[in-house]
């Protein structure tokens, strides 16, 4: 089963509040939401998807893609992904894949290598651009150990994988590895390549006239 927790859009991305105004935060979250979803649908994998959320435009765009939706109290990511992998076990999931909502730039390519390298049990990680977060994480079985989210996730999960005794294997994905988070991460979704909604959307802002303070450290990584 694969897990994609979306919390409220309304209040996404907050982070970018110095480039973006509110309704442009929405307007991201949805659209990289919906190209997270459509790279699912359009993937071909027997593995069933269930979003996680109560976020009605993500309801809308589960319902749309023929996708399950899993109702979670808004308590945060860790609690929700906590909640959604019990009701997995309890219909006899395997194994879980969790996928955040704000990696635009997945592609199926990816996801099928962490299917084909995922042990028959143990745990595939993805690490975020910046090694510290963690933005896939497949366990089987389903429940192997919590997942914990946050800025710098990823060494408590490889540590709790590990932890386990079985297999853990790290992936190094640099689609699943892009989120965007950070006013400078804007930059580089819409100078990648690609004709993703999100791409498309934040291409037409024309952000390069706006001030941003950590423009500069985006040059230095260019």
């Amino acid at each position: 089963m694969i897990l994609v927790p979306v919390k409220n859009l309304a209040g996404a991305k907050q982070r970018l509040s110095s480039i973006l105004t509110s309704e442009e935060r929405v307007a991201l979250a949805q659209a990289m939401c919906e190209d997270v979803l459509q790279t699912l649908a359009d993937w071909q994998s027997s593995l069933a998807v269930a979003v996680v959320t109560n976020d009605s435009f993500a309801r809308g765009l589960a319902a749309r893609f023929n996708f399950d939706v899993i109702a979670d109290d808004n308590s945060g990511e860790t609690s929700a992904i906590e909640m959604a992998t019990a009701v997995c076990r309890e219909h006899g999931a395997s194994s879980t894949l969790v996928v955040p909502a704000d990696i635009p730039l997945i592609d199926a390519s990816e996801l099928q290598k962490i299917v084909d390298i995922a042990p028959p049990h143990g745990a595939v990680l993805v690490p975020d651009a910046a090694g510290r977060g963690t933005n896939a994480a497949w366990r089987a079985p389903a429940d192997l150990f919590p997942l914990r989210f946050g800025n710098d996730s990823f060494l408590p999960h490889l540590a709790s994988a590990k932890a386990t005794d079985l297999p853990c294997v790290v992936l190094e994905l640099p689609g699943i590895a892009r989120d965007v988070d950070r006013p400078e991460d804007l930059f580089e979704l819409a100078a990648a390549s690609g004709d993703r909604r999100s791409q498309k959307l934040v291409r037409s802002w024309n952000l390069s006239s706006r001030t941003l303070a950590s423009r500069p450290a985006y040059q230095e990584r260019a």
